[in-house]
């Protein structure tokens, strides 16, 4: 991977049209079934671009760091399982 895509990778998370169409119909479901509001496709997508702008890079680094610890894990047994292959 080149440098500067190196930089830019996981500032966004980017879905397809049809998955982001997907999530603004969540976000309308969920204002009317736990706020009891409506609103609309515009407002929905503020909402999605707040949340994208606010927590993307949180998550997307979260879901980073429980795959480093897994693949960790992971790795020790691999060693250990490793090991107990020898014959003494």
């Amino acid at each position: 991977m080149k440098d500067t895509e190196n930089k830019n990778f996981g500032n966004r998370v980017n879905f397809s049209n049809e998955e982001k169409k997907r999530i603004l119909e969540e976000i309308i479901y969920f204002f009317q079934e736990e706020r009891e509001e409506e609103i609309g496709f515009l407002a929905a997508e503020k909402v999605y671009d707040f949340f994208m702008e606010e927590l993307g890079k949180k998550i997307y680094n979260k879901a980073l760091d429980d795959a480093k610890a897994w693949f960790g894990r992971n790795m020790d047994n691999l060693e250990s399982d490793y090991y107990s292959l020898y014959h003494g």
